[in-house]
């Protein structure tokens, strides 16, 4: 075979600028704060909020929010069992919880680093834009007094204090710079940058993570960078893209995307393009666990996975049709899987733990039909292959396994009577 290099030129990496930026950036997953904070979510059970929580160490994530444990015991108790689980089978990935930049809120959270012996990082948030400060009806004053108060606090306690500005995305320069530096020179060591209601282009993106950096840079302190979308634009993966490019070196996500309203960057489409661009940590993990998490993470929140979902979904890598399916044949003829993976699929299958599935509808051709009778190790002879692609072309749908198998039997009965 040609070097893979020959088959198909990538336009991806075409353009350098930004690819080494990315690569320095990890992902911290959201599912079990903000996606649970979606009004269709269920809370899951302790124990799959645990299994989740190994999938994800297993996959490479850096960090998880295991919740907010100011807002209530039954909350609390789960981020504590969380952070024991972490604690108890050594597992690599840390922990991180969201607080109201309140001194209750952060309380509870110091007192689950105190019981734990496991170091916690508080994600201390408050809105910044004029917007919510002209609804919540407050100035650049009380949001800078509120956050200084809580970032002190913490320090204190010995927490590591991440500063996250609600609504940064729509927040003015002037607003953010102050914030910023009154927050650094309070001790928060990273900066969260919230695209709290998917308002953000890719281009807005970089712009405001190449501000932040300018002011991390006025500050003369080592300050980190998040960067936390949504996707009401339905540009949340592209953004989280962006913003790594430009320098943040945390991006958030969520199990399949999901949380408020329409939900936040897909942090399982996150770690797939993070592995295809050939991100250090991630490029030769083993990701066949991946579609596990999205499927258990789904059921453990009362959703499902679509069908036509990246990666996860039933369709993912299924075709009916004709032309698709030929190539695909063509290529496992050559026992060539890697040629066979991608000949019409931009993502492997193999590398995150499924496969082609060529299947037989009214768009399909006798390729369809003989891959499926050669699968079934039936004697894919001319005459009963085109008596099925007959059968198949006057449906209106792909045809289940069900039907298949009923066709088959049909076709043979009449041929003997």
């Amino acid at each position: 075979m040609r070097a893979e290099q020959d088959l198909f030129f990538d336009w991806n990496v075409a353009e350098e600028r930004g690819a080494g930026r990315l690569f320095e950036a990890v992902a911290l997953d959201e599912t079990l704060r903000d996606g649970i904070q979606s009004p269709s979510a269920t809370d899951p059970r302790i124990d799959d909020k645990i299994e989740i929580l190994h999938l994800l160490d297993e996959l490479g994530v850096a960090q998880l929010d295991v919740g907010l444990p100011g807002a209530g015991p039954h909350q609390r108790a789960a981020v504590q069992r969380l952070v024991e689980e972490i604690r108890d089978s050594r597992l690599k990935i840390r922990a991180n919880v969201a607080c109201r930049t309140v001194v209750a809120d952060i309380v509870p959270a110091s007192e689950v680093q105190q019981a734990t012996g496991v170091p916690l990082e508080v994600y201390a948030f408050i809105g910044s834009s004029p917007i919510r400060q002209y609804a919540e009806e407050w100035d650049l004053a009380f949001i800078e007094k509120q956050s200084v108060e809580a970032i002190r606090f913490a320090s204190a306690q010995n927490l590591s204090v991440v500063y996250v500005t609600e609504d940064t995305t729509r927040s003015k320069p002037e607003d953010l710079r102050r914030l910023f530096l009154s927050a650094i020179g309070a001790g928060a060591r990273r900066l969260c940058l919230c695209d709290t209601v998917g308002h953000a282009t890719p281009e807005g993106t970089r712009a405001l993570v190449k501000f932040a950096e300018g002011v991390v840079k006025e500050s003369g302190e080592e300050v980190g960078l998040d960067w936390h979308g949504h996707n009401d634009r339905g540009l949340a993966l592209a953004n989280a893209l962006a913003a790594g490019a430009a320098g943040a070196t945390r991006l958030h996500g969520c199990a399949a995307g999901i949380g408020e309203r329409v939900g936040n960057t897909a942090i399982d489409q996150l770690l797939v393009n993070l592995k295809l661009l050939g991100h250090p940590l991630y490029q030769d993990r083993d990701m066949t666990s991946l579609v596990r998490f999205v499927e258990l993470a789904a059921r453990a929140t009362g959703g499902e996975v679509p069908a036509n979902y990246p990666v996860s979904g039933r369709d993912a890598f299924r075709t009916a049709t004709g032309v698709h399916a030929a190539a695909i044949v063509k290529a496992q003829r050559k026992g060539d899987r890697w040629l066979a993976d991608r000949i019409y699929s931009g993502v492997p299958a193999g590398e995150f733990g499924k496969e082609q599935q060529i299947d037989i509808g009214p768009m399909s051709g006798l390729s369809n039909v003989k891959h499926w009778l050669a699968r079934h190790e039936v004697p894919a002879d001319e005459p009963l292959a085109k008596a099925i692609l007959s059968r198949a072309k006057t449906a209106n749908r792909t045809l289940t396994e069900a039907e298949l198998q009923e066709l088959l039997r049909e076709i043979r009965a009449e041929a003997r009577s």
